[in-house]
């Protein structure tokens, strides 16, 4: 046809009427293409020409986006009156075949499939009657298929399992019977390997209005599936970690004044509720920070903005939910949009180290208090081997007296230890001692040679160590020389609490009956010494000795120093 009517269609006629009736645009080029010979009916009401016209005219004024000339496939043409029009044009030699696409058909140029290959969606076409999927190459390669077949849906969900093939498979109806497009994700086994698969559908009706097949895109996310899960599992764990750590995180817009986004953690610390609102610069320097902290923080602030380094700041701010004084340290880093330009946001940490802090100051506070007790207690046994080895006649008995004396202060120490508050019971202390020599009747009872008889009193660490050795003393003259040193002699001590002082004033009254007859000592030993100096130096007391013949007495008066707080681990 194209080389009949090339050659002269006005001069046969029954060509030329086929020409001129055809029902699609025809158009015929000279051999150079530059010129229309001939043109139908159809392409004059098409393009707006009066019939006959288009004879003659270049085909340059025709088109609107070519100028390297005519081609196939869809392109824009110009009307009589300017306006522009899609149309499809078919060529076969100098002879084209023109007519107009609708707005989709347009659309979906050649380019665009290429941009869809591009964005990973393969389309696809699923005809009801067949049951077959028509599948364009890139939704081929998606599905692990050959490019250019069709692919029966049974032999296709092979790869979904069961609970999934009901899951989609109430979706598509739903969507079915509402005449919504649907979209659903998929895990499917395509070539022995799970990927994830985005699919979007829009049922087609038939003439009837039931179902006769289904259009979509199929597009393969699972890498991005997979990106997105680690930034879940990678969220899971800092949101772990920063639980277990107690800290807060917040991201502080600079411009705005207000935190954007703070994490749990940070309500706790600043004892603040979400609907409170964020904390902003003015409020958290001016009201919440401690005042002498402030000074402090705003230098750190402007270091840290001059040198576009880390921010890191210490400082004590009052809580608002109870209004406690509570100690942080916070890490940050301000956020740029270009090297040039001021910082927009502050994203940083917040710790709540009060208790760490606490905790610090004791333990150095524990170390002091154990230095000072070492140096006591080394200055006490210098002291014994001293008086020990000017007052023993021997060495068996310098080694009784000085064993003596070691465990009693070992015994002391012991008993402070096993103590949270490092303390020592009087009660304890007195039985340690007394229970080896005889039975002993505790709060007062007759039947026992030893008698004790007081309130439940706990020495703290600096006067337990002295009165401890003093006990010792005590007992050890007892059994050397006094009450306990036969069978019918009893020792009785009492002790009160009476008030004064910042924590009472201990009255320790020791009593010694039924000994031997009780004589002056014609000489000053270390247990004398120990009564009359050590109490009265170390402990402050007032100390009274009687030596009466019918038994030894001693009335001892000390103040009890107050427990410190500060060396109670369970405070």
């Amino acid at each position: 046809m194209g080389e009949s009517v090339g050659q002269d269609p006005a001069t046969d006629d029954p060509y030329r009427a086929g020409f001129d009736d055809a029902a699609i645009g025809l158009v015929v080029l000279s051999a150079d293409e530059a010129t229309i010979v001939a043109a139908n009916r159809v392409l004059h009401d098409l393009l707006g020409w009066p019939p006959g016209q288009l004879t003659g005219c270049a085909t340059a004024d025709f088109l609107a986006d070519r100028p390297e000339g005519l081609g196939d496939g869809i392109q824009v043409w110009r009307r009589a009156d300017g306006a522009v029009l899609d149309v499809r044009v078919r060529r076969s030699g100098r002879t084209l075949v023109v007519e107009t696409v609708d707005a989709d058909a347009a659309a979906h140029s050649e380019a665009n499939r290429e941009a869809l290959e591009n964005a990973g969606l393969g389309e696809w076409r699923w005809d009801r009657a067949s049951g077959l999927l028509t599948l364009s190459r890139r939704a081929a390669r998606i599905l692990g298929r050959q490019p250019g077949r069709s692919v029966p849906w049974d032999e296709l969900k092979t790869g979904l399992s069961d609970p999934e093939l009901a899951r989609l498979g109430a979706t598509v109806a739903e969507a079915c019977r509402s005449g919504k497009p649907y979209h659903f994700d998929t895990p499917v086994t395509v070539a022995g390997r799970t990927v994830i698969l985005r699919v979007r559908g829009q049922a087609v009706p038939g003439r009837g209005g039931e179902l006769a097949g289904m259009v979509g895109v199929v597009q393969d996310i699972t890498t991005r599936v997979e990106a997105r899960d680690e930034i879940l599992s990678r969220d899971q764990r800092l949101r772990v970690a920063t639980t277990i750590a107690k800290l807060g995180i917040f991201e502080w817009h600079m411009l705005e004044d207000q935190a954007i986004w703070e994490n749990e953690h940070m309500y706790e610390i600043f004892g603040h509720a979400p609907e409170d609102g964020t904390i902003g610069k003015n409020e958290f320097l001016n009201d919440i920070l401690h005042p002498d902290d402030r000074a402090a923080v705003r230098h750190a602030i402007s270091k840290a903005l001059r040198e576009d380094g880390i921010l890191q700041i210490g400082g004590r701010i009052r809580r608002k939910s109870d209004g406690a004084w509570r100690t942080i340290d916070m890490a940050g880093r301000f956020e740029r949009d270009a090297p040039s330009r001021l910082p927009r946001r502050l994203i940083g940490v917040v710790a709540d180290v009060t208790d760490r802090r606490i905790a610090e100051e004791r333990q150095s506070l524990l170390i002091r208090e154990l230095h000072h007790r070492v140096k006591n207690t080394l200055a006490t046994v210098q002291a014994i081997v001293g008086s020990t080895a000017r007052t023993a006649s021997s060495i068996e008995e310098f080694y009784e007296a000085f064993v003596g004396r070691i465990k009693s202060l070992a015994h002391t120490h012991a008993v402070l230890t096993e103590d949270t508050w490092q303390t020592a019971s009087l009660a304890n202390l007195l039985l340690s001692e007394l229970k080896p020599y005889a039975e002993v009747s505790v709060l007062g009872g007759a039947e026992g040679r030893i008698s004790l008889d007081g309130p439940a009193i706990d020495l703290p660490s600096e006067i337990a160590v002295p009165i401890g050795m003093a006990i010792h003393e005590l007992t050890t003259n007892a059994a050397k020389y006094g009450a306990l040193s036969n069978r019918s002699g009893r020792v009785a001590v009492t002790w009160s609490l009476e008030p004064g002082g910042p924590a009472g004033i201990l009255r320790f009254h020791w009593r010694e009956s039924g000994g031997p007859p009780v004589r002056p000592p014609s000489r000053q030993g270390f247990g004398s010494r120990l009564l009359q100096r050590v109490l009265i130096t170390q402990v402050q007391a007032e100390v009274e000795t009687d030596y009466d013949p019918d038994g030894f007495s001693l009335t001892m008066r000390a103040p009890i120093p107050p427990r410190n707080d500060s060396l109670n681990p369970l405070a």
